[in-house]
């Protein structure tokens, strides 16, 4: 919750700069060249992760290959959701659902959205993905009540690792594992699903 809150603050410091006009031309180019070196290093570190993480693999192999149903159905589940936002919002839906590719992961899909699209778009990524994972710690003892174990970790998504916690105390050892499995996969997706949604939609 403290992370996400930093994030958050971080965030706003950021629009409220834009909004004064403090910061000059030269820094704005700066910046944009940063955005697109941290693209690429947080690519590179999602993949570090993965490969060191022995306990990713394990949970893999002990646990068969139907637990890669747990994160497909939170991706269908989400693009349900992003269909039903977007027959409401007043955009488009190639756009409405680049932000739900984000699966919960609001800094590397703000990242990609940013660059793949523009800034305004990137930063209704990053307060959607932020709140999907707020909800996910807020509420997750009523979500395991109402839909099971399944549900704090489905709600969460890509963001299961920071919202581990709250899992662990609501949805049990087993789901917590299928969790981590979860929130592993998903991360993976995020740059796939972003950049395929802006090349064919």
């Amino acid at each position: 919750m403290k992370e996400s809150l930093v994030v958050l603050l971080c965030f706003s410091l950021g629009v409220l700069a834009g909004r004064l006009d403090i910061l000059s031309p030269d820094a704005l180019g700066l910046a944009h060249e940063a955005s697109n070196i941290a693209v690429y290093a947080m690519l590179a570190a999602v993949g570090l992760t993965l490969g060191f993480d022995v306990r990713a693999w394990r949970i893999l192999r002990d646990l068969r290959g139907w637990v890669v149903l747990v994160p497909l159905v939170i991706v269908i589940g989400t693009f349900l959701g992003g269909l039903a936002a977007w027959s409401v919002l007043d955009m488009s839906l190639r756009d409405v659902m680049a932000v739900a590719a984000g699966f919960g992961y609001y800094s590397l899909s703000t990242m990609l959205i940013n660059q793949l699209a523009d800034v305004s778009l990137g930063s209704m990524a990053l307060v959607s993905n932020m709140v999907r994972e707020l909800v996910t710690l807020l509420f997750a003892p009523l979500m395991a009540r109402v839909f099971g174990g399944l549900g704090p970790l489905s709600a969460a998504g890509a963001a299961s690792d920071t919202c581990l916690p709250a899992i662990i105390r609501t949805s049990g050892e087993r789901n917590t594992i299928l969790g981590i499995f979860s929130g592993m996969v998903l991360t993976v997706a995020v740059p796939f699903f972003v950049t395929a949604i802006f090349a064919w939609m």
